[in-house]
């Protein structure tokens, strides 16, 4: 019988079974950043250890990096976080892409773009949307500081196996519809909690035709629908994208490592603990109404109503709404925002700019509508700048910000303030995300916020943009 994927990476990881039934596996890249590794190195001193192999661990700043005047955060926090991963990765030998590199960025991007991220590797990381490097046929998970701690010291962690949960994908999106409606349309029908106990194989001939971009947002969101880790199949669309990148192999190396890579692809006659299939055309611009990821309706779709839930429903959808201030029952369509983001790990790569720069050109954003948008990393940033993309932002009203998490988690002094309703392209809607107690978060893909900060209102950018064909992520 075959294999899948996410066992024969997991088989190669393996050190030892361990008394309790979890497995002590190795873990092949550690990526950190300034939030949860202080504590973990802190730890370390205090036991005398030192890095286990600082060559497989590397570091940057991203969740409490300002986007505007980063030299010093005016935070007395985040410069102290600054300056402990700054001395951290000093003390023990470990790469770190500062301010200062021009490689510095969120961590999700900063790893595919210099090669770190591989294929049938583990990598783990002290953040929830790890899972996005499972888009390069790798299997990637967040961890705690006890963790970070463990892999530091070990560059081993104890888990116990998933089972694994293919999702099937076949066709062409519609026109308007990008990877991000595909992810909030598999967790809203999967749920929030759908994924416990399993890693999500996403395939089928849409993610065959995806670009690396695509496959990385779904992954990314994996975590949202429950999951552990989610992944694609390595392929050729894989190692075009790895190929000339500053840590990918060259040379002979490069030949075979692609052998290798390859090897780790899933059997055709591999077994599932599950299998969900789903029509590419069935899907339509999805945004939340709620705060879960799994609140997610289409474009054209009304906010429920609890007076017509299932008794097991209607607590939640009440308790939702009452959050969110939305009327029940009415259409999604025409919501008013105050604030549009497009930007973090999720949605914040050279992609996501090109094909929302294309369609807002000639169109300004609405009176009293607040627009940023952020990069997911400097080499990003330079990237959307040598092709002018940045002025297109800004001819439309949006603020164009140097790289980082920005406004995802509020981490740092992109906030919403008071009950401001903001249209992001990030990946979590829970109260309070984004700098504000009492703020409200729709999720939607990048051209839903493009359409959305135009409008001055939630939108579909099918009819805000005339959308006709997709020529991006």
């Amino acid at each position: 019988m075959g294999k899948t994927l996410y066992q024969k990476v997991w088989d190669a990881h393996t050190v030892e079974t361990l008394s309790d039934g979890r497995t002590q596996l190795f873990i092949g890249t550690h990526l950190i950043h300034e939030v949860t590794s202080p504590q973990a190195f802190g730890m370390l001193r205090d036991l005398g250890l030192k890095v286990k192999y600082p060559s497989r661990t590397f570091a940057t700043i991203d969740h409490i990096v300002p986007t505007i005047n980063q030299d010093e955060p005016a935070d007395p926090l985040a410069a102290d976080m600054i300056d402990a991963i700054r001395k951290n990765c000093d003390d023990f030998g470990v790469t770190y892409f500062d301010l200062k590199s021009g490689k510095q960025g969120i961590v999700h991007v900063v790893g595919p773009e210099q090669g770190i991220t591989q294929p049938g590797s583990t990598i783990a990381c002290g953040d929830s949307h790890t899972a996005t490097h499972g888009a390069f046929g790798a299997i990637a998970f967040g961890i705690g500081t006890t963790q970070v701690r463990d892999v530091l010291a070990t560059q081993t962690m104890a888990m116990e196996s998933l089972k694994v949960r293919k999702i099937e994908v076949n066709g062409k999106l519609r026109p308007g519809v990008y990877a991000k409606d595909l992810t909030l349309h598999i967790i809203r029908m999967l749920g929030a909690k759908g994924g416990i106990g399993y890693a999500y194989e996403y395939s089928g001939t849409t993610f065959d035709n995806f670009s690396m971009e695509e496959r990385m947002t779904v992954c990314n969101m994996a975590i949202e629908g429950g999951a552990r880790c989610g992944y694609v199949n390595p392929d050729e669309t894989t190692f075009e994208f790895l190929k000339n990148r500053p840590y990918s192999p060259t040379g002979d190396d490069w030949e075979q490592s692609v052998e290798e890579w390859r090897s780790f692809a899933t059997d055709p006659d591999a077994e599932f603990d599950d299998i969900i299939r789903i029509d590419a055309e069935d899907i339509e611009p999805t945004v939340t109404w709620g705060i879960s990821p799994d609140h997610g309706i289409s474009i054209d779709e009304s906010i429920p109503d609890p007076a017509t839930a299932d008794t097991d429903e209607k607590a939640v959808i009440e308790e939702a709404l009452a959050y969110m201030k939305l009327p029940a029952g009415t259409p999604i369509k025409g919501i008013p925002i105050d604030v549009a983001f497009i930007g973090s790990c999720t949605n914040g790569r050279l992609s996501d700019f090109r094909e929302a720069a294309k369609l807002i050109k000639g169109h300004k954003v609405a009176d009293g509508v607040k627009a940023i948008a952020v990069p997911g990393s400097q080499i990003t940033a330079i990237q959307c700048e040598k092709e002018g993309l940045d002025k297109i932002f800004q001819d439309a009203g949006f603020e164009w910000r140097a790289a980082g998490c920005s406004m995802c988690l509020a981490m740092n002094p992109d906030k919403l303030v008071g009950d401001q309703i903001c249209a992001s392209s990030s990946n979590r809607n829970f109260k309070g995300r984004q700098g504000s107690p009492i703020g409200r978060t729709v999720l939607m893909s990048p051209i839903m916020v493009a359409a959305a900060a135009i409008e001055g209102h939630i939108a579909d950018a099918r009819e805000t943009f005339n959308v006709t064909d997709n020529s991006a992520a």
